[in-house]
Order: C-alpha cells, then structure tokens, then sequence
C-alpha cells in the first residue's frame, strides 16, 4: 500500500479495484454532470487568508452536531449500494465512523439492512429515509429504526422523481450485476472485489427485501425508484413523518433559502445543503455556492449543515468559515472504502481531519467552532446576481 496523502489518491486506487459500474455510479451526476463538476469546482473559486505570528498550539477541532459530541465536524452521508463498493460495506463505513468519532448514516437503498448495521455497531447511527408511496413500508421501516436505537432521521427530499445518470443507463447498473458478458470481462478484472462478495450473503437491498409487499423488480434500481418513490412527498407528508418518528429530524437536499426556511418551520433540527452530489438537478447551483444565503435565511433556528463537493479538509474549513455548523460527505469516504475497505474509510476521514487541522491553524484559528468568514478571501460575485 502506498502513502495516501489525499483523497484523489485513494480514488485512484477505487477505480482499479471496483467494478465499473459501480464505480461509475459513484463518479458521475445527472445529464451533463455541470452541478457534479460545479460542486468540487467551486471550492477552488474561494481562497485563503494566511495568518502569522499567531498562537496555533493547543487546537481543537471537537464540536457537536445535533447535541452530539463529534471529534471533527463531519458525518458520513447516506450512499446508496454502499455494501456493492466493499463487501459488508455500510457495516465497515459505520465501524470506521464509530472509532473516529464521527456519526454514519444507513441508506434506504443500503445492502446491508438496518439491523445488520446494528448487530456490528457499538455506536448509534442514523438513518436516511425515502419516502415510498406503499405507507405502511414507511411506517414499518420507521418502527426498524427505532427498534435498532437510530438516533436521528434524516429524510431526504430532492429525490421525488430520480435524475436521469447515463452512465447508470448505459451500464446496466444492477444489484446484483447481471451476468453478462461485458459485466463479466470486467468483473475478471476485479478479483479483489468478486472474492469479498462470495464471503457474503448481502448483495441486495435488504432493507427492502422481505419487508415491502408491494416489491417488483429490484434488480433494476432506475426502474424500481421510478416505480416506489413517492412524487407527491410535500411538507404535509413531512409532518407526518416527524409526528411518527417523534425524534431528531435531519432534512436534506435544501438548496433554496424559501424552502430551508420551510423547513425550519417544519421543526426540523437540522438542515442539509445538498443537491444530492450534482445527480439530481443538473444547472442547480453548488452547495457552496447556496450556503451563504440559507445561512441568513435561517439563521440559530435550526442547525445548517453542507453536503456535495467536498473532497479535502480545507473545503470543510471553507464550509464552515461560510456559516455551516458541520458538513457531510458521501464521496469521500466511498473511495475510501472501496478501495480499502474499512481501514479506507478511516484513511478518508484521517485524511480530511490532517487538512482541516493544518489549514486552520494557517488561517490563525485554533478552536474549529470560531471559523469564520474572516479566514476566506471570497470573490465579489461568488453569489451571483441570479435573477
């Protein structure tokens, strides 16, 4: 294994070892992929204020994030096929979380199921909800959530009706890969990977299976959503489910200022700015780029947290200086992981928490939580004049 110093580094060595089409369901976004590309772009836009002759001993960068102590503030993302990148993958995702500190959240579209998660985890995780038009699979998955002592909901709301990625099209995508002979020329390619998933018997979506009635096809992830996920979520639906699951409620993919407030009404106790890592909306704005005037939108009324682009521990700090309470990440770790499994994600977060740690000290701060926009040199129309 070679020195990884950055996170481009270890998706490098992703790329070689998973299947391509899982890869690629990873690395890419929706139609032309402007918002994917705009997401890590944008970062770049937004440079740094170097500070001397400061006293940069004795830093921190523990905080909290919905009351809950972190040791940086970073959560791992809700990924859907988490468990087709490594073998076991959302087990190994939430025990390298649990070590370092910083929470995990299970996916719906998971492989290994909530209660999978739970029997291999010592620490509490969160859950990200889709909402499905079958109600009483709604309901029962909320009940499994509880049951497995899930300590926040996170309800995604910007995938009503899923986004068109041509790669997913054009790959076949497929839980598990259909045998075909192109699916399997390059499976041969990837020995590593075929000889971590005959170790397991998770290899579809066990959240699901066995739980929903109303199941068609599964093998077929556009198909199925197109079939399950249910258009006609609105704010009344989301009160609904916040009155069923009666705990912490995380929303996320908020990428308006008119909706963040919304949610904040709702009642929500965090909020994430998200576009869903540019597969969803393709000519929506990056999270970065947002951020700032959901910020003054909301307010102390509920926490905002950034989500989509970030692939270094300075975008955190940028995140952070622009307003945001903590930030998630859902790349970062899956190259992480599917490169290296469990020791991957780890190297991720490491990687992040060196550069978060070594920038802040650089811009004259020693306590994470008294970022600002003070350490940024922005330029003038980073928000734009969008009419």
């Amino acid at each position: 294994m070679t020195v990884m110093t950055t996170i481009e580094d270890l998706r490098r060595v992703y790329k070689r070892r998973a299947p391509k089409m899982f890869y690629d369901y990873t690395q890419s976004g929706s139609w032309t992929e402007q918002t994917f590309q705009d997401n890590t772009s944008d970062f770049a836009d937004i440079r740094l204020r170097q500070r001397v002759a400061v006293d940069m001993s004795n830093r921190s960068l523990k905080t909290t994030m919905l009351g809950r102590d972190v040791s940086m503030p970073v959560a791992l993302s809700p990924v859907g096929l988490t468990g087709m990148q490594s073998a076991d993958g959302e087990i190994k995702a939430a025990r390298a979380a649990a070590k370092f500190g910083v929470p995990y959240t299970l996916s719906t579209m998971s492989i290994c199921s909530i209660e999978d998660v739970r029997a291999h985890s010592k620490e509490p995780f969160w859950f990200q909800l889709y909402v499905m038009r079958d109600e009483a699979f709604v309901d029962n998955i909320i009940q499994r959530a509880k049951n497995a002592g899930v300590s926040a909901l996170v309800l995604t709301l910007d995938l009503q009706i899923l986004g068109q990625r041509h790669k997913d099209l054009k790959n076949g995508l497929s839980t598990p890969p259909k045998p075909t002979l192109r699916t399997m020329a390059d499976l041969a390619l990837r020995w590593r990977w075929c000889a971590q998933m005959a170790k397991t018997q998770r290899r579809t979506f066990r959240n699901i299976v066995g739980h929903a009635p109303s199941v068609g096809n599964l093998s077929s992830l556009s198909s199925w959503t197109a079939e399950q996920f249910d258009p006609q979520l609105d704010w009344g639906k989301i009160a609904r489910i916040r009155e069923k699951w009666g705990g912490k409620l995380i929303l996320k993919g908020i990428l308006d200022a008119e909706d963040a407030v919304m949610a904040a009404d709702a009642g929500a106790d965090a909020i994430v700015v998200s576009n869903h890592g540019g597969r969803q909306l393709d000519g929506a704005l990056s999270s970065i780029r947002i951020l700032p005037s959901i910020v003054r939108a909301v307010g102390d009324r509920t926490e905002v947290w950034l989500d989509s682009g970030i692939r270094s521990g300075q975008d955190v700090l940028k995140a952070l200086a622009l307003g945001a309470k903590a930030t998630m990440i859902g790349r970062s770790y899956i190259y992480g992981l599917g490169a290296y499994g469990e020791e991957g994600v780890t190297m991720a977060l490491d990687i992040i928490r060196r550069e978060l740690d070594v920038t802040m000290a650089l811009v004259g701060k020693r306590d994470v939580r008294d970022l600002n926009r003070d350490v940024l040199l922005v330029p003038k129309n980073f928000e734009g004049d969008w009419a």
